[in-house]
């Protein structure tokens, strides 16, 4: 049986990069591509494709592995339905309206086809927290979060599928990889990804994205396995393991939105706030960044291991209080980063006194101290002007 599961895996690695491949040929023609702007960085037109070249490995291994559960066929057939609305987002940027109501749709669907969602958070405090009907708008926006909360990681190369790896990795850890039966899903998720990592980091070929049709694949497909784990008779994962499963785009993704609404802008309007851009805008390079973030998120996912060992419940305050932390200590740095861009010389004002007292301070920071001078001796300029008349 193993022996079947690493042919499957093979099965969507070779899948994959042959759909890579075929539509890096045609991504122009077909308008999938990604052009730089204020907010992306990169050099050139990227192909969008990695996300459904994935998808279509998925589909591939999965029909060699020959599941025919009704949850699985579901979730692949409403996985392709957002992932086709993904691919037209990325092709003619769809209204935030129009895809949350595919979003909706497709989760409703699930649930009415497989009675599944999340209708228990568990043993929490001492009680047996049940939700009954409460857990269908739960579910609803837990998966729509999460399917969105990867979008909003895909920011710099190799991130949101690296995330993608850790979230399954901890998956295996916290449930027993003698349980791998029940994500054989996200193991073929986990291959088919393969190629487009390579692709996006440059370790083979040129350079393609995953586009928003891989991201969001990738938020549903794990939104709705962590569910099915952790609503069974016997789970393997209880409610709170699901949520250090995918810690760090959850945090990031309420810290973003807690600042937006704070801000009243909507949740949905891109800006460069989230925790990758706040890094590399502090100057740290985009491979920096990334090995930083994957370290991250790999502890969370460690201290979910530890704190599932504490008394019931305590392992929510913990990821509750971790939660407020890093809203509260991110939104402040992004602030920071914001006064500074708009206020370049604010911060030079406040440096210079101190640089002029330290000649090896001074080096450092001669840059700042120019501009700042230069733009004082510009204004005590136009004041004599302005005097004279």
């Amino acid at each position: 049986m193993q022996y079947r599961m690493l042919i499957s895996c093979a099965i969507a690695v070779s899948s994959s990069a042959a759909a890579m491949v075929l539509l890096y040929h045609h991504a122009e023609s077909i308008g999938l591509v990604d052009r730089p702007d204020e907010r992306k960085r990169h050099v050139g037109n990227i192909p969008l494709i990695g996300g459904l070249a994935a998808f279509f490995g998925v589909i591939v291994s999965m029909c060699f592995e020959g599941q025919s559960l009704l949850f699985t066929n579901v979730l692949l057939g409403t996985g392709a339905v957002l992932a086709l609305t993904g691919a037209l987002d990325d092709r003619f940027d769809l209204s935030v309206r129009l895809r949350l109501l595919i979003q909706t749709a497709a989760v409703l669907t699930m649930i009415y086809c497989t009675g599944i969602y999340i209708h228990t958070l568990g043993h929490l405090f001492g009680y047996n927290l049940e939700l009954g009907a409460l857990g269908i708008p739960l579910t609803l926006v837990a998966v729509v979060g999460l399917l969105n909360a990867f979008n909003m990681m895909d920011g710099i190369d190799g991130l949101a599928g690296m995330l993608t790896l850790v979230s399954i990795g901890g998956i295996s850890m916290l449930q027993g990889f003698s349980h791998w039966h029940s994500i054989i899903l996200l193991l073929l998720l986990a291959a088919s990804l393969l190629p487009d990592l390579a692709a996006n980091l440059d370790l083979i070929g040129r350079k393609v994205f995953l586009g928003d049709a891989g991201s969001i694949m990738i938020g549903y497909f794990l939104a709705w396995t962590l569910i099915q784990l952790s609503q069974q008779s016997h789970p393997y994962l209880s409610t709170v393991d699901v949520l250090w499963c995918v810690a760090l785009p959850l945090l990031d993704t309420l810290q973003v939105t807690v600042r937006r609404l704070r801000e009243g802008k909507s949740p949905f309007k891109p800006d460069r706030g989230h925790i990758h851009h706040i890094m590399m805008d502090a100057g740290l390079s985009a491979h920096t960044t990334l090995v930083a973030l994957i370290g991250l998120a790999m502890a969370l996912v460690f201290m979910g291991m530890l704190t599932r060992h504490l008394a019931p419940g305590s392992n929510l305050l913990t990821f509750g209080a971790l939660s407020v932390i890093y809203v509260a200590l991110v939104g402040r740095v992004y602030r920071a980063q914001r006064a500074r861009k708009t206020s370049p010389l604010a911060t030079a004002q406040w440096l210079v006194p101190i640089a002029r007292k330290s000649p090896a301070v001074a080096h450092f920071l001669a840059p700042a101290m120019n501009n700042y001078e230069e733009h004082d001796e510009e204004n005590e300029q136009k004041a004599a002007e302005s005097s004279k008349r």
